[in-house]
């Protein structure tokens, strides 16, 4: 066991976040740690982590425990570059590295050969430190750094780009690159697919389901939790339930425990309600009263059972329109966009058609510019070459995801009816009462809302707008699991044409009827949702695998044919020769780094040698070649990346 929570209380004034909350972590055990916004989730991970103290309770670990903790939302601050900040994870083993360089230059000093035990410390101390730098994984620190860089898209960056002139999403991304390297006994993540697109997390859920350590996550990514997860622990109402398996396994498990339990609670008030019956109709007899007296009794002494508290209330919503659009909702047409400090354009040649009725995902790696793209659409921003048209009655409701059209200084109440005032007060309040907002909750000021209030807050406007075309960028982002249910509902049951942007794969899966993949040179299109795009996907490469194959054993004789232009034929193998050329290139440096890596441990361990401590020319001479290849390891992985 790694770490053991033992009734651990919190509260806030009055109000109880937490209540005797315990539950266990056992080495390389994976948990989903789950409830609504508010529930605790975040405090929890704060007080086993020690940046917060519980009322009551404790936290038990070992003393060689090592715990790393990655907040929600917490951008890497640091004046470093990336380089310097990823081997700083690393000091303790680049101070050795830097001893054994030290050891070595002694033990090539022919002056030290005469001091004989001196010599003998010296190469003992040299040994038990180049094991220790081994085993440690001291020759394979910039694999790590480069691996865990290029699958949190770092790969592209220079390494001495200056932290402090990333966005906050990179920042982000950055800190949990960080934390991945620490490689820490127990890993707990608070939301750590936030910012993520959907080529990071796929990469994340690979190296986390391969992570030697124990992981705790808080997330509100059902495919990420199926994925990862073998056990979830539920936090509702204050406490906690654990329960054995995914995501999807513990809604059926939750279920079919609510079921159960119902039953058994429905049996027992037929039985009381029975025996009330018997008592009221035998007491007054004298034939009956002693078996009535003995039902009384067997009344007061029952353990009643208390009826089962069932589903926190969910927010409760649909999306309706006032009429309907024309078939043609919306055509773009070979559509660009360059900020002006850059030269290039962001994309270009964006072209897609929207017909009445159709739910459309546009999906595409961070920085890609979907959100840009969304904001030409609705029309917040200019193309700079293309055009975009709506067809006849069409109403837009475009939902932001920065929430840059809500404002801080209203309160909840405010927020929503001066964007309806000619609605009656009672009616707004029974609106934001179907979004969680009752009583008091509706005075509060935006600005103090938590991410999920605002998307609520959000999603209530969207909802008063009666729009029969509804733009969404990135609509579950910051919602709860049951919230995200519950916008999936409302959203399947919508009349109207929708275009979303997602990273959400349960919620590309649940939703997308056609996906359009944005890319600096256009558009892919794909009928179908998230998974069968993957699987079009790998056919696709799959066919051209097989045409390169049947390509490379055709004889060079073989006839064009006369229906595809030689120019453009010869256009075409010059691609493949160049892509084949690629391939191999990067086979070739591959297997060059491994071979370079090989070399330099087996050098070093050279130096341990016994046979060699006394030939210090000899030892001068594997220094010189260990520098040298690792001169050429390193121009090796400068052209790996190039070619990535």
């Amino acid at each position: 066991m790694l770490l053991q929570v033992s009734n651990v209380t919190k509260s806030y004034g009055v109000n109880v976040v937490l209540s005797n909350i315990s539950m266990q972590v056992q080495e390389r055990e994976r948990i989903g740690l789950v409830g609504v916004n508010g529930a605790g989730k975040s405090t929890l991970l704060k007080i086993i982590a020690g940046e917060m103290t519980a009322d009551s309770g404790a936290i038990h670990k070992a003393k060689e425990t090592k715990i790393g903790y990655l907040a929600q939302n917490s951008g890497l601050q640091s004046s470093r570059t990336i380089e310097a900040e990823m081997l700083a994870v690393f000091a303790h083993l680049l101070e050795a590295e830097q001893e054994l360089r030290e050891l070595e230059v002694k033990i090539a000093d022919p002056a030290l050969h005469d001091d004989e035990k001196k010599y003998t410390d010296i190469l003992d101390r040299y040994a038990k430190r180049s094991d220790w730098f081994r085993e440690q994984g001291g020759f394979e620190i910039n694999t790590r750094i480069n691996s865990v860089l290029h699958g949190m898209g770092f790969g592209n960056f220079p390494p001495d780009t200056l932290i402090s002139t990333l966005s906050g999403g990179q920042k982000t991304r950055l800190a949990l690159a960080r934390i991945l390297l620490q490689a820490p006994d127990l890993l707990m993540l608070d939301e750590p697919t936030n910012y993520l697109d959907i080529e990071t997390l796929t990469w994340l859920e690979s190296y986390l389901r391969g992570y030697s350590g124990a992981i705790l996550v808080v997330s509100h990514d059902r495919y990420f939790l199926d994925a990862l997860a073998q056990t979830i622990i539920e936090i509702e109402r204050h406490t906690s339930k654990r329960y054995t398996g995914n995501y999807s396994r513990y809604m059926e498990l939750k279920a079919a425990e609510y079921e159960i339990t119902m039953r058994q609670f429905e049996k027992q008030q037929d039985e009381i309600s029975r025996m009330e019956q018997f008592v009221q109709r035998n007491i007054v007899r004298a034939s009956t009263t002693k078996r009535a007296q003995s039902r009384r009794k067997a009344l007061d002494k029952m353990d009643r059972l208390d009826k089962p508290q069932g589903d926190l209330k969910k927010a409760n919503f649909t999306f309706e329109i006032e009429r309907s659009t024309g078939k043609d909702v919306l055509a773009v047409q070979d559509v660009s966009v360059t900020f002006p400090e850059k030269d290039s354009p962001i994309f270009r040649n964006v072209s897609f058609q929207l017909t009445r009725g159709e739910t459309v995902a546009l999906i595409g790696p961070n920085g890609i510019g979907k959100s840009t793209l969304l904001k030409v659409i609705v029309g917040q921003n200019e193309p700079t070459t293309g055009t975009v048209r709506f067809g006849t009655h069409v109403k837009v409701g475009y939902y932001d995801q920065e929430q840059t059209r809500l404002n801080g200084k209203n309160t909840v109440l405010e927020e929503v009816w001066g964007n309806y005032s000619h609605m009656e007060e009672a009616r707004i309040r029974t609106v934001l009462g179907n979004f969680l907002f009752s009583g008091e909750d509706v005075l509060k000021r935006v600005s103090s809302l938590s991410g999920g209030e605002k998307a609520r807050v959000s999603l209530a406007k969207l909802m008063l707008a009666q729009a029969n075309v509804l733009i969404l960028d990135e609509p579950t982002n910051h919602l709860d699991l049951f919230s995200k249910e519950v916008l999936e509902a409302a959203l399947l049951d919508y009349e109207g044409t929708l275009l979303f942007i997602s990273h959400d794969r349960y919620f590309l899966n649940k939703m997308a009827e056609r996906i359009v993949e944005l890319k600096p040179t256009g558009t892919d299109h794909f009928l179908g949702n998230y998974d069968e795009m993957i699987e079009k996907k790998i056919e696709i490469e799959e066919a051209r695998l097989e045409a390169l194959s049947k390509q490379a054993t055709r004889s060079k004789s073989t006839a064009i044919s006369d229906n595809a232009p030689a120019s453009s034929y010869e256009a075409d193998k010059q691609a493949k020769r160049e892509e084949r050329a690629k391939q191999r290139k990067l086979e070739q440096l591959e297997q060059e780094i491994a071979s370079l890596e090989q070399q330099i441990t087996e050098l070093e361990v050279q130096l341990t040698d016994p046979s060699i401590f006394n030939d210090y020319i000899r030892i001068q001479e594997i220094q010189a070649v260990i520098e040298t290849r690792k001169a050429s390891l390193a121009a090796a992985y400068e052209d790996w990346e190039q070619y990535m």
